[in-house]
C-alpha cells in the first residue's frame, strides 16, 4: 500500500526480465480459468520466448483453474463440462513424457511448442507458436443499440453511451453472495451485469459461423467522465442461444451470457503505471486496455457480447473517482461520476480481439 505505483519496489520483484540465455528446457502451464495469474503463464512464456531465442520454450494452456492441472480432474468449470479429463491427457501425454525425456533421457516427448485447450469447441490444438502462424487481428466497434460488428463508426459528430457509477453500488463480480471469493466466476454467467444501468452491454447478432479467437485482445475506449479518475473492466462474453431439454424446460446453459474473459484498467494509469494522471473533467480521452490472451470458439448460432463497467467489487478495490491515494482516501473522496464511452468515427470504441488461422 506504500507504493501505489511502478516504482522501484515492484520492479526488483518482476523477474521477466531475467529470463535470458536460459539452456534448460522450458513447460510453463497455466489454466484459462486461472483467477489467481492467468497473466503470469502467458507472460513467463513470452518473456522466455523474446530472451532466450532457441531455447526448448514450451507453453500449455489448458480449461483449469489455479493449479487445476495438478488437483482436478479438469472436467469442468463451474458450469461448463468439457466432456473429458483434461488433466490427465496433460499428465499423460505432455507432462510425463517430457520429464522423462529431460530427466531420464528416453525418447520422443517432444511436445508442440504451444498447446492449446479451445473452449466452445473443448478441443485441443497443437500449435508451432503462440500466437499461431497465421493468426490475424479484426476489431468488434461498439454501435448504436447496444450493437457490436466489424463496421467502423461512420458520419460526423459525436456518439457516445452513458452511465452513472457509484463507488458505494458497485457492480458485483458475481450473480450470488459468497463468502469468498467464487474461483467459477471466471466463466460465470453475467445476466445479472447486463441488467444493470452501470453497465453498458454490445453485442452481435447471431453468428452464422463459429468466430474462433486464439490469442492477444485489447479494448480501445474512448471515454469522457465527470470525474478525475475511474476504473474501466471489459468482458468479453459468450451469450448461448435458448435451449429447451426433451420435457420443453429450458437448459442449464440456455440464454447463458458466459464470461471468456474480463480484464480492468485503472484510469490514472492509462498511459503510465510509474505516472498516474488525473482525467480532465468532460475532455474525451482514449484508454487501452489489453486483456489476457483467449482460446475460444463463440460458435454458430451464439453472439458475441461486450460489456463495460466501472467496479468489479470485490475483486478490484473500489475507485473514489476523484485523483487521490486511494489507498488513503477518506469517506469523502468517494463520489459518484458520469461516464461516456465514444464511439463515434472520430472517437470509435471497441475491442480488437486475434482470429485463429
Amino acid at each position: 500500500m506504500k507504493h501505489g505505483t511502478l516504482d522501484a519496489f515492484w520492479k526488483a520483484r518482476n523477474p521477466r526480465p531475467h529470463y535470458k540465455n536460459v539452456k534448460p528446457a522450458v513447460l510453463t502451464v497455466g489454466g484459462w480459468f486461472d483467477a489467481e495469474d492467468l497473466f503470469g503463464a502467458l507472460e513467463t512464456y513470452r518473456a522466455f520466448e523474446t530472451q532466450s531465442p532457441g531455447a526448448a520454450n514450451t507453453i500449455v494452456m489448458g480449461p483449469w483453474k489455479h493449479g487445476g492441472w495438478a488437483r482436478e480432474s479438469g472436467e469442468r468449470h463451474g458450469d461448463l463440462s468439457f466432456g473429458q479429463k483434461t488433466s490427465r491427457f496433460y499428465q499423460e501425454q505432455i507432462e510425463l513424457p517430457f520429464f522423462r525425456r529431460h530427466l531420464k533421457d528416453a525418447k520422443g516427448g517432444v511436445p508442440p511448442e504451444a498447446l492449446m485447450f479451445e473452449t466452445g469447441t473443448n478441443t485441443w490444438h497443437r500449435y508451432p507458436a503462440w500466437p499461431p502462424p497465421g493468426a490475424t487481428k479484426t476489431t468488434f466497434f461498439f454501435g448504436p443499440g447496444g450493437t457490436l460488428s466489424r463496421t467502423a463508426p461512420a458520419g460526423a459528430g459525436d456518439a457516445f453511451d452513458a452511465y452513472v457509477s457509484d463507488p458505494s453500488k458497485p457492480v458485483p463480480y458475481f450473480g450470488r453472495p459468497t463468502l469468498r471469493i467464487d474461483k467459477s466466476y471466471m466463466s460465470g454467467d453475467q445476466r445479472f451485469a447486463a441488467r444493470r444501468p452501470d453497465v453498458l452491454v454490445f453485442s452481435t447478432d447471431e453468428l452464422v459461423d463459429d468466430v474462433r479467437l486464439a490469442g492477444p485482445l485489447e479494448a480501445q475506449l474512448w471515454v469522457s467522465t465527470t470525474g478525475t479518475d475511474a476504473d474501466f473492466i471489459v468482458k468479453l462474453i459468450d451469450v448461448h442461444p435458448a435451449n429447451e431439454d426433451e420435457e420443453g424446460e429450458p437448459t442449464k446453459l440456455s440464454g447463458y451470457q458466459q464470461l471468456v474473459r474480463g480484464e480492468v484498467i485503472r484510469g490514472k494509469f492509462r498511459k503510465s503505471f510509474e505516472n498516474p494522471e488525473a482525467f480532465v473533467p468532460g475532455e474525451p480521452t482514449l484508454v487501452r486496455l489489453k486483456l489476457p490472451d483467449v482460446c475460444h470458439s463463440f460458435r454458430s448460432g451464439h453472439r458475441i457480447m461486450v460489456q463495460v463497467q466501472s467496479t468489479w467489487f470485490p475483486l478490484v478495490d473500489r475507485n473514489p473517482q476523484t485523483f487521490t491515494d486511494i489507498y488513503a482516501a477518506k469517506a469523502s473522496d468517494f463520489r459518484a461520476a458520469t461516464h461516456q464511452v465514444h464511439r463515434s468515427a472520430s472517437m470509435p470504441s471497441g475491442v480488437t480481439v486475434t482470429l485463429a488461422p
